[in-house]
């Protein structure tokens, strides 16, 4: 009865992981081809949210391409060839160890998104859930790892099948199997329970929308200064929002901090005009650039933009204060350095 039950979540979570798989490699190969709108645009959404300096890796592996090509293909064919030995019951052990694998990765990197619920941490926690049930129960019925111990008995005397495939209990006492499943389970409860409290509360705070916020953008400005030519430069970093939409810029100001009086505005139009080298994207793929209704960035777009001269000369002492408008009335500031 226990294995005919495991036969819906087998096949769940094994198609779970070949349709990612054959997505790409199959479906559509353009989420692997570097000439398009490949994987590495999704992978940099995750960077800003990402948990324990997984956001460096990304960033790391965003400047090293090759390594970064390697990553994806690799976390692809896994994704597919661990699905389809769970659909078909092979080795179904060792692929549900490697489903936990992939949900621990894509919890730790994509958990914080979504942005009416976390919806890639209510799968990612799913998927982690029923790896650890597939590796303790094994393949269930209707497997080929029952068809190979039918055909090769002696199969059932080695011990790396055993902890490998699915088709017989793990080769533990009683007692052991019993702390094994119970360790398993309390690392289930703090994983999930501790990433939903970080990601939104509402376990022994009040709810909230994360650090992160998955629906709102957020702009961090730094390094704001006034250069000898009278041209502005900042760095821009998107480290917030939802991946489904960019964020639009509007309006960039210069004020004086002591009595917010506007030194310079350079508006929607101006804005749109900048030409692409006013851009110093750090990353490749999601950048910030000019568009016909101002700056347009997509979620983990960081880059140093440079702003054409100011009118007002010659400027007064400061201080001086940056404000960016986006399309949605966010403004977000900055301190400016005095001219260099």
């Amino acid at each position: 009865m226990a294995a005919i039950a495991l036969l819906a979540v087998r096949f769940a979570q094994g198609w779970i992981y070949w349709g990612g798989g054959t997505r790409r490699f199959i479906y559509g190969p353009q989420k692997l081809d570097p000439a398009g709108h490949w994987m590495a645009y999704k992978f940099q959404t995750a960077m800003p949210g990402a948990l324990l300096g997984t956001n460096h890796l990304i960033s790391y592996l965003l400047h090293h391409f090759t390594l970064l090509y390697i990553g994806v293909i690799a976390f692809s064919a896994i994704e597919m060839i661990a699905g389809f030995m769970l659909i078909a019951g092979l080795m179904t052990r060792l692929a549900a160890v490697a489903s936990i694998g992939l949900s621990t990765v894509l919890m730790l990197m994509f958990g914080w998104q979504g942005a009416t619920c976390i919806d890639e941490w209510t799968m990612a926690s799913a998927n982690f859930a029923m790896g650890i049930t597939l590796f303790l129960a094994g393949s269930g019925a209707y497997s080929l790892d029952n068809y190979l111990l039918r055909k090769n008995s002696a199969l059932g005397e080695r011990t790396w099948f055993q902890w490998l495939g699915g088709s017989q209990p793990l080769p533990l006492s009683a007692k052991g199997f019993k702390r094994l499943g119970l360790a398993l389970f309390w690392i289930s409860v703090v994983w999930i329970v501790g990433t939903y409290s970080y990601y939104r509360g509402s376990v022994i705070t009040p709810f909230h929308g994360g650090p992160v916020s998955p629906a709102k953008h957020h702009l961090s400005l730094s390094n704001a200064v006034i250069l000898k030519d009278g041209s502005l430069r900042f760095q821009a970093y998107l480290d917030a929002g939802t991946p489904a939409d960019p964020s639009h810029i509007l309006r960039i100001e210069l004020l004086r901090s002591e009595d917010g009086r506007v030194v310079e505005t350079w508006d929607t139009r101006a804005l749109a005009e900048l030409p692409k080298k006013s851009f110093q994207n750090d990353y490749p793929y999601q950048q910030f650039s000019a568009h016909r209704f101002g700056i347009v960035a997509g979620v983990g777009a960081k880059a140093m933009i440079i702003l054409p001269p100011i009118q007002a000369a010659p400027l007064a002492e400061g201080p001086y204060l940056l404000r960016v408008t986006s399309v949605n009335d966010h403004v977000w500031t900055a301190p400016v350095r005095p001219v260099q």
